[in-house]
C-alpha cells in the first residue's frame, strides 16, 4: 500500500522542519529553508509506493528551498535511502535545480535526472506537484555503466524515450495496486530497461570520452604554458607525441580550433590585468602573455571583445578614481 507525509505543525518553522525529514525519508536529506514566495503556513505532503526494487514517489509542495552539501549527504545514515538516481517528471509548477555544474529551470512537462550523491540546491518558485521513480544507483550503473564516467548527468530535454517513460510512470501509478510480486518485479525491470533507452544514447562512446579527455589535459597545457611565445600547435603536438596533424583533427568536433583556444585563454588572461590598475601598460600585460607584437594584439582585443585594450585600461582607472 502507498505510504503518505504531510507537512505539520503550528508555525511555519515547524511546519518546514517536518517537510524536511518527510524529504529525508522520501526522497534525499535536505535542509529546508522559507523564501519569499513561502506561504505563511507552509504545506506539502509525499505519497511512496513501492514497485519491487524501486520506489514511485508523488510530491507537491507550496514554494521553499532546499540545499544539500556535502554534510548533508548522509546526514540520516551512510547513503543508505541516498544511493538513488532519480528520473522526474513535473506536473505543474516552477523549481530552479543547481546540481553540480548545471543550471535547470523545471516547468510544466520537464523531465530530468538527479543524482543523490550530487551536492544539490533546489527553489521551488510556483507551487508544484512532480512524480519521481527512484531507482538504485548499482542498478542503474549496471545497464548504463559509462554513466559513471560523467561528471553530471544528462539534460533529457525532448527525447522521446524520456517521453514514454514518463508515460509508463503514470500507468505504474494506476496499476501498481494490482502488482503482485513477480509481477513487480518484472515492472521495475521494464523500468530500468526503459531508462537505458533514455540515457544511452546520450552517453559518449569510449573513444569519443578519450579525445575529450585529451582536450581537457592540453587546455591546461596551454594555461600553464600561455606566457610562452613560442606556445602553438606545434609546441603543443611535440608535447603530446602527436602530429600536427593528428592534433588539428582532435580540435576537429570542439568548438574552437587549437590555435583559437590558445589566442582565447591569452587574451581572457590580458582582459583581467587590464582591469587591474596595478596590472601595468598595455605593451606590457601582451607581452606578459605570450603576444610578442602589441599592435597585433591590439587588432585581435578589439576584435574579440568590441573594445582595445587601452580603452578598457582606460575604463578601469575611471571607475578606481570613482572609488576613491
Amino acid at each position: 500500500m502507498p505510504q503518505r507525509w504531510s507537512a505539520s505543525g503550528a508555525t511555519n518553522a515547524s511546519r518546514l522542519d517536518s517537510w524536511s525529514k518527510i524529504l529525508a525519508a522520501t526522497h534525499l536529506s535536505f535542509e529546508v529553508t522559507a523564501t519569499a514566495s513561502t506561504p505563511p503556513m507552509f504545506s506539502g505532503g509525499v505519497r511512496s509506493r513501492p514497485i519491487d526494487y524501486l520506489r514511485l514517489v508523488d510530491c507537491a509542495a507550496a514554494p521553499f528551498a532546499g540545499r544539500r552539501d556535502p554534510e548533508t549527504i548522509g546526514a540520516h545514515g551512510p547513503c543508505a535511502g541516498e544511493d538513488v538516481i532519480g528520473f522526474q517528471f513535473v506536473g505543474k509548477g516552477v523549481e530552479v535545480v543547481r546540481e553540480g555544474t548545471r543550471e535547470l529551470t523545471l516547468t510544466q512537462g520537464s523531465v530530468m535526472l538527479w543524482d543523490g550523491h550530487q551536492p544539490t540546491q533546489i527553489e521551488i518558485v510556483e507551487s508544484f506537484h512532480k512524480r519521481t521513480l527512484l531507482f538504485p544507483r548499482d542498478r542503474v550503473l549496471g545497464v548504463c555503466p559509462r554513466l559513471a564516467e560523467l561528471q553530471s548527468l544528462p539534460a533529457l530535454g525532448e527525447l522521446g524515450p524520456a517521453r514514454l517513460l514518463v508515460r509508463y510512470m503514470n500507468a505504474l501509478a494506476l496499476e501498481q495496486s494490482r502488482l503482485d510480486g513477480e509481477a513487480a518485479a518484472a515492472a521495475a525491470d521494464a523500468a530500468l530497461e526503459l531508462l537505458r533507452a533514455v540515457v544511452e544514447p546520450g552517453l559518449p562512446s569510449a573513444r569519443a570520452a578519450e579525445r575529450a579527455a585529451l582536450r581537457t589535459d592540453i587546455r591546461r597545457h596551454v594555461r600553464a604554458h600561455m606566457r610562452e611565445p613560442e606556445l602553438g600547435p606545434a609546441a603543443i603536438a611535440r608535447a603530446f607525441s602527436m602530429s600536427l596533424r593528428a592534433l588539428h583533427a582532435l580540435f576537429e568536433d570542439a568548438e574552437v580550433s587549437v590555435a583559437v583556444l590558445i589566442r582565447n585563454e591569452r587574451l581572457a588572461r590580458c582582459a583581467e590585468d587590464l582591469r587591474r590598475v596595478n596590472g601595468g601598460s598595455v605593451t606590457d600585460i601582451a607581452f606578459r602573455w605570450g603576444f610578442c607584437d602589441a599592435a597585433h594584439f591590439s587588432r585581435v582585443f578589439k576584435r574579440h571583445y568590441g573594445a582595445t585594450p587601452s580603452e578598457v585600461r582606460q575604463a578601469a582607472f575611471s571607475a578606481s578614481a570613482l572609488q576613491v
